[in-house]
């Protein structure tokens, strides 16, 4: 799956922070949710506009950032 086609970020929308498409609900929320011990039934019982596949590219897109993150020593 291509996390691209669900995930946007728009600086009109919560600030520019990357959100599911056509929602205001975050992936930093998506993940907060998950940290929390929340499985993947209750968010979409809780959140119906979401689908599974939108927690699936939220943890994409969060895995793909990671990637890219590049630490160097001082």
């Amino acid at each position: 799956m291509k996390y691209r086609d669900r995930i946007e970020i728009n600086p009109e929308i919560l600030v520019g922070k990357p959100i599911i498409k056509g929602t205001r609900i975050s992936v930093e929320f998506i993940l907060e949710l998950l940290a929390n011990g929340w499985d993947t039934e209750q968010i979409l019982k809780n959140y119906p506009q979401l689908t599974k596949e939108d927690i699936i590219a939220a943890i994409e897109y969060s895995l793909e950032i990671l990637k890219e993150e590049k630490v160097y020593v001082i």
